[in-house]
C-alpha cells in the first residue's frame, strides 16, 4: 500500500496551535558527532525545524561496541550514543536489532515512565527498526521506520545468504511499522518487492539559508562530494574532467569526502594528466560543504546507487546546475536541462558533453542555478520536510 505526501505546506500548518505537542524517540545507526560532523546530517537537521511543529525529538543514536566511540556533537538536536553487543562484520547484522534492543529496553522504558513517548521514529531496518519493533510490542509505543537507501533490506551488505535473514527481519519490520517513509519513489518501489507496508514518500529537506546562492570563483570550479567509494562515479567524473582540458583548460575540480578509493582515485587523476587541477578536500564540516557549493560553478556526482542524494538538493539550493544520472532517486527531481542535468551512469563522454556545454555557457548555469533553487524553496526545504514528517507522526499517533 503506497501513499504521497502532497499537501502544500500551508495546508499543512493549518490548525498546528490547536494540536497537542509530540514526544519522539529516535533511533539512528549514524548520526553527525564530532569525529564526523556530516554523518547522518539528514536525520539531524530536520528535528530543529520539527520543533516548530510541536514534536520534540529524543534522539538516541547507536552503534555497535567494537567501534569506536563517538562523542557528541554540540547543536540543536544531540545524540545520546549508546554501544550494543554486536558481532564483528556483515555476519552481526542479522542480530544486530536483537541486541540494540535489549540493550536500550530499560533506559527507554525508565525515560518513557517519566515523560511518556507518543512515537518511535527509527531509521534504516537494521538494527533500529527492529529495535524499535521490540519495544513498541513491549512498551506499546507505535513505530515508524525511514528506508534512506535503495538497498532496502540490507541484502548487499550482508551477502547472499544473510542477505535473505536480513530480508526477513527487514520485511517483518515494515510490515509491522505503522508507516514506512522512504526518501524516494525508487525506494518505494524496493520495499514493494517484498513488504506489503504503507510507504509514504517524504524527499529530504535542505536548510536553505545555509545552502544559498554566492559568486563563482575563478578558475570556474567543478564541485563534487560523496564518500569515495566506487558505485559514487569519482572514476567517471576524472575521465569526463580530463576529456574537457583541452577545450577548458582553466577549470579545476574539487572532490570532498573520504573513503577506500582515495588512493586509486588519486593514482587515476596523475594517470591522466590531471593531479594539478584536481583537489582531493576529504571530509569537511558542513559549513565548509556550504562555502564550496556556494562558490562552484557546477555540481556533478555521477552516482550509480543513489536513493536520493541530499547532495544535489543542497548544490540546488545553493542555485547551482547539479549533474546526476538517470534511474536513481534524484531523477524525480531534477528535470534535465531546466533544473539540472541527468547523464547515464558510467558514461564518460555524455559527462563530458554536459560539463563542457555548462562551462562554456555562463548564461545557461545562471538560469539552470536559478531554476534549481526555486525548485528546492517551493518543494523542498527543510520547513516542507518537517511539516510532512510532523502529518506522519500525527497520523500514526491518532
Amino acid at each position: 500500500m503506497a501513499a504521497n505526501l502532497a499537501p502544500s505546506l500551508s495546508t499543512l500548518a493549518q490548525g498546528l496551535e490547536f494540536l497537542p505537542p509530540l514526544r519522539v524517540l529516535t533511533l539512528a545507526p549514524f548520526y553527525p558527532s564530532q569525529e564526523n560532523p556530516a554523518q547522518g546530517c539528514f536525520i539531524a537537521e530536520p528535528l530543529e525545524e520539527l520543533k516548530s511543529q510541536a514534536v520534540n525529538s529524543d534522539v538516541i543514536a547507536v552503534q555497535p561496541f567494537y567501534r569506536a566511540g563517538a562523542r557528541p556533537l554540540a547543536g540543536n538536536a544531540p545524540a545520546r550514543w549508546q554501544k550494543y553487543f554486536s558481532f564483528p562484520g556483515n555476519f552481526g547484522l542479522p542480530l544486530s536489532g536483537r541486541f540494540a534492543a535489549t540493550t536500550l529496553f530499560r533506559q527507554v522504558q525508565e525515560r518513557h515512565r517519566r515523560e511518556s513517548y507518543d512515537l518511535i521514529h527509527a531509521h534504516s531496518a537494521l538494527p533500529c527498526g527492529e529495535a524499535a519493533l521490540t519495544l513498541s510490542e513491549r512498551l506499546g509505543i507505535p513505530f515508524i521506520v525511514t528506508v534512506h537507501g535503495l538497498d532496502a533490506y540490507s541484502t548487499l551488505q550482508a551477502g547472499p545468504v544473510l542477505g535473505k535473514w536480513c530480508a526477513r527481519i527487514s520485511k517483518r519490520v515494515y510490515e509491522s511499522a505503522s508507516a514506512v517513509i522512504c526518501i524516494s519513489g525508487k525506494v518505494r518501489d524496493q520495499v514493494a518487492q517484498i513488504a506489503d507496508a504503507r510507504t509514504i514518500v517524504i524527499h529530504n529537506g535542505v536548510d536553505t539559508s545555509l545552502f544559498s546562492p554566492g559568486t563563482e570563483r575563478r578558475p570556474l570550479t567543478i564541485l563534487s562530494v560523496g564518500n569515495l567509494i566506487p558505485v559514487k562515479g569519482h572514476a567517471t567524473l576524472l575521465g569526463a574532467f580530463a576529456g574537457i582540458q583541452k577545450f577548458a583548460p582553466d577549470c579545476a575540480l574539487d572532490i570532498i569526502g573520504e573513503g577506500s578509493k582515495r588512493d586509486e582515485l588519486k593514482l587515476l587523476a596523475a594517470n591522466l594528466g590531471i593531479a594539478d587541477r584536481v583537489r582531493f578536500l576529504g571530509r569537511q564540516s558542513r559549513a565548509d560543504v556550504a562555502d564550496a557549493m556556494r562558490h562552484c560553478a557546477v555540481f556533478a556526482l555521477p552516482s550509480s546507487y543513489e536513493g536520493l542524494g541530499c547532495v544535489y538538493l543542497e548544490a540546488m539550493a545553493s542555485g547551482k546546475p547539479a549533474i546526476g544520472c538517470h534511474g536513481q532517486g534524484i531523477d524525480e527531481i531534477i528535470e534535465s536541462e531546466r533544473n539540472g542535468f541527468l547523464v547515464i551512469p558510467n558514461r564518460e563522454s555524455e559527462l563530458s558533453d554536459c560539463l563542457m556545454q555548462l562551462l562554456r555557457d555562463e548564461k545557461l548555469r545562471r538560469c539552470v542555478g536559478a531554476a534549481a533553487r526555486e525548485t528546492v524553496l517551493t518543494r523542498h526545504s527543510m520547513a516542507h520536510q518537517a511539516a510532512h514528517l510532523a502529518n506522519v507522526y500525527r497520523e500514526c499517533t491518532l
